[in-house]
């Protein structure tokens, strides 16, 4: 089966031939039907790639094929197909959420018995049709993300391209965004391009998983193989007071410690394994004078994997 998606040496650059590069030389094929992530942390470049596959701005090279279609060609054909729910809640508060609705679903083309019946159809997947009429300034966080959702729903698009749907929500609504990816891929075969710098969404939500870094995709794969690239290696978080360079130096010369990355008042330590190299990291510690508050070891996750791709935490990467 052909992908969805392909792009070839997609690049985009602000204020050529000497401004920022935002994205570089990407080349992607998405399938039809799966979630695919895109992992990195804020500044990587996620959402310039929403931004030029949606037609926002035409790439500096390269170009993205959606259902055949080409963004540098035909834009006009891609945003047909595709639906689009931004990083940044795009809703007018003053009306209500069937009104957003209503106004976003003419911009679809959509009118009459036909939309109505795709405004009742959105507002339920969404599960905000008792609260349809009320304004949606007086929606939670929550009800407004899931009203995006619902925007970039109404015209049954093949291909949805989400930017950080969950950003800003407590536990109990990012649980309620994510089981709502899940179901528009099950229950309507939707093909998903999910961006996100929260390594658990990727891991939970993605058929596949592209690990962004300074605009560049650095790896590839099902996160498992994603993470079999690290071989196993465990991560040991320390919780510290302030640690000197020297100190820090020493830690590195561990045998067993492949690599450390330093955030604010935490130490992670990649480690060969954690069983034979923790008690000596202890020692070290002690000895150098630094003050452990908390330990933690985790097992191999796609954090792990960005940490040992490029020696930064997904939290600290700029």
């Amino acid at each position: 089966m052909a992908p969805i998606i392909t792009t070839h040496e997609l690049t985009k650059q602000y204020h050529p031939p000497k401004g920022p590069m935002a994205i570089k030389e990407i080349d992607l094929e998405i399938q039809e039907g799966e979630i695919f992530s895109l992992l990195g942390p804020n500044g990587a470049g996620k959402t310039t790639l929403i931004a030029v596959l949606c037609g926002l701005f035409p790439p500096t090279r390269g170009d993205a094929m959606i259902a055949g279609h080409s963004v540098v060609q035909n834009p006009t054909a891609v945003k047909q197909i595709i639906g689009i729910v931004p990083e940044e809640i795009a809703l007018y508060t003053r009306l209500t959420g069937r009104q957003n609705l209503r106004y976003f679903g003419s911009l679809y083309g959509l009118d009459g018995r036909e939309l109505e019946r795709a405004i009742d159809e959105t507002l339920a997947v969404v599960g905000l049709t008792e609260r349809a009429d009320d304004r949606v300034a007086n929606y939670s966080n929550g009800m407004k993300r899931r009203l995006n959702i619902a925007a970039g729903l109404l015209h049954n698009p093949r291909v949805l391209l989400m930017d950080e749907p969950t950003l800003g929500l407590d536990p109990e609504n990012r649980r309620r965004i994510l089981d709502l990816v899940v179901r528009l891929k099950q229950d309507h075969s939707a093909t998903i391009l999910y961006t996100t710098h929260n390594m658990d969404e990727a891991q939970e939500l993605s058929d596949r998983v592209g690990i962004i870094h300074h605009g560049q995709i650095v790896a590839l794969g099902t996160p498992a193989e994603l993470i079999q690239m690290i071989h196993g290696e465990e991560s040991l978080r320390l919780q510290v007071s302030a640690v000197s360079p020297d100190a820090l130096n020493v830690l590195r010369q561990i045998d067993g410690v492949e690599q450390i990355s330093s955030d604010r008042d935490t130490l992670t330590l990649t480690l060969r394994s954690a069983a034979e190299v923790v008690p000596e990291v202890l020692r070290v510690v002690k000895e150098v004078g630094i003050n452990v508050k908390a330990l933690t070891i985790q097992q191999p996750n796609l954090e792990a994997v960005f940490l040992r791709l490029t020696g930064q935490r997904l939290t600290e990467a700029p």
